[in-house]
């Protein structure tokens, strides 16, 4: 909204004025009212291996953050009324919770609560894992700007080797890292869309960490965007011709013409004949 200052100022301003001043605000709407949930995993499993499968219903178009302990350790876009991620988990007792978040990160209601148990004796040995996080769960630039991205390296043992595949079909960027820390990785999108980036570190002991996080390319999307996962688009579309069917029913339809044809003709010989 531009605010004419010979308006605010009063009617002893003279006209035309050659500098205007304004302002921009942005009033925030209802937050999301509806909770997301999680119907996988079930209630009460035990895992040795990570990363594990979380998935459950959403509200589409909302950012589906994944808490354990609280902790933020994963997001995906809601997409179809549903959303699937993969997470790690802390060692012992992890409680799972989903929450989702408009496009002013205003958050909903949590999810339904579940415990899940990662019994990680095989990494007992070497006193801690490798940990990756971020202050981010999702971030946005303009196509052809250049989206950076600090990340959250801690625990295990250095080195470490760092990957991080943007989801746009663009193959993973491989970074050899010395040190745990902020780890600062950044990509360049080419067409707008919504895309998942997985970031995954392993470190000198061979212990592993997984993240995922969601990346936006600004601007009306055309067609569906490619991701390193199932995550997609909500709200874009992409005509298909599936010509399969069309040329395995060809020839069926060529045959059909032939014997109606061929009936066609032996009926016109029988009524000549008969009005011989």
């Amino acid at each position: 909204m531009v605010v004419d200052p010979v308006w605010a100022a009063g009617p002893s301003q003279q006209n035309p004025q050659s500098e205007t001043e304004g302002f921009e605000a942005t009033v925030p709407g209802t937050p999301p009212t509806q909770a997301a949930t999680i119907a996988i995993p079930a209630n009460g499993q035990t895992f040795t291996n990570i990363p594990i499968t979380v998935s459950g219903l959403c509200k589409s178009g909302l950012l589906i953050k994944i808490f354990a302990n609280n902790v933020f350790v994963g997001a995906t876009q809601c997409s179809g009324g549903s959303y699937s991620l993969q997470v790690d988990l802390f060692s012992g007792s992890n409680e799972l919770v989903a929450r989702d978040y408009d496009n002013l990160d205003q958050q909903g209601p949590d999810s339904n609560a579940v415990t899940e148990t990662f019994n990680d004796a095989q990494y007992a040995q070497f006193g801690s894992r490798v940990v990756l996080s971020s202050d981010y769960a999702r971030q946005g630039v303009d196509p052809g700007t250049t989206l950076s991205w600090p990340l959250i390296l801690s625990g295990g043992t250095g080195p470490y080797a760092l990957s991080v595949d943007w989801g746009d079909g663009s193959g993973a960027d491989l970074k050899s890292v010395s040190f745990s820390g902020v780890v600062n990785v950044s990509h360049v999108y080419n067409q707008a869309g919504v895309y998942t980036i997985v970031a995954k570190a392993t470190d000198a002991n061979n212990t592993s960490a997984y993240l995922q996080l969601v990346g936006v390319a600004n601007g009306p999307i055309s067609g569906a965007i490619g991701s390193s996962s199932s995550s997609k688009t909500s709200g874009s579309s992409k005509t298909v011709v599936i010509w399969q069917p069309m040329l395995i029913a060809l020839p069926i339809i060529l045959i059909a013409f032939w014997l109606g044809r061929r009936h066609e003709l032996y009926m016109i010989r029988r009524t000549i004949e008969s009005s011989r």
